[in-house]
């Protein structure tokens, strides 16, 4: 009767350590997972409608933008901000890179300002603003023809490297496409934050 008793208190005893080593494996999963990188802003919620502000119909500022969860070794970010239900195929609106990594915002209107190229912006570092489908640098927001709501991308690029730094410097007025070709093979991570308007 006590060698039974003894058995079963062994057999216990085996199974309470079992589920203690399989609940710590986890709790240490979870200690080593990376967060994903995300974009959010605290104008809209993904899929929700831009505020007008944001807009051709009004001050035309960019949004805030926050960010986290960007990956351990990424040397710097880039957005790109598009329209793919323009009549025309999908409108740029927004193309800046080598935005400094260990950022967690970006201030409204941070966009805005008719840079030439180069930056030295709030973030403490030198940011290079593309050239979008309207001709000109920075941030251009929404200006749908009237009808049904379009959708506006904002997608963000970490980098293992800074694209515009040393012998591999990029000019001023790079293009989403050619942005996209030199991004190619350094890209760690990406999120996107989809806004909608119409008029």
């Amino acid at each position: 009767m006590i060698r039974g008793f003894a058995g079963a208190l062994l057999v216990i005893t085996l199974m309470v350590g079992s589920v203690c080593n399989s609940a710590e494996k986890k709790e240490s999963r979870k200690e080593g997972e990376t967060m994903a990188m995300t974009i959010t802003s605290p104008a809209f919620s993904e899929g929700e409608t831009i505020p007008v502000k944001h807009t051709c119909d009004s001050s035309d500022v960019s949004p805030a933008l926050a960010i986290s969860g960007v990956p351990t070794g990424a040397r710097s970010l880039a957005i790109i901000c598009d329209d793919p239900d323009a009549p025309m195929g999908t409108w740029v609106h927004w193309v800046v890179f080598d935005i400094p990594p260990d950022i967690s915002e970006l201030p409204e209107g941070f966009g805005n300002g008719g840079w030439a190229a180069r930056q030295l912006d709030s973030t403490g570092g030198p940011t290079v603003h593309g050239k979008t489908d309207f001709g000109g640098y920075g941030y251009g927001g929404p200006c749908p023809p009237p009808g049904k709501a379009h959708r506006y991308y904002f997608k963000l690029y970490a980098l293992d490297t800074v694209l515009a730094a040393g012998e591999e410097e990029i000019e001023a007025g790079i293009f989403k496409v050619d942005l996209l070709k030199k991004m190619e093979g350094h890209i760690l991570a990406e999120a996107s934050l989809m806004g909608k308007y119409k008029r």
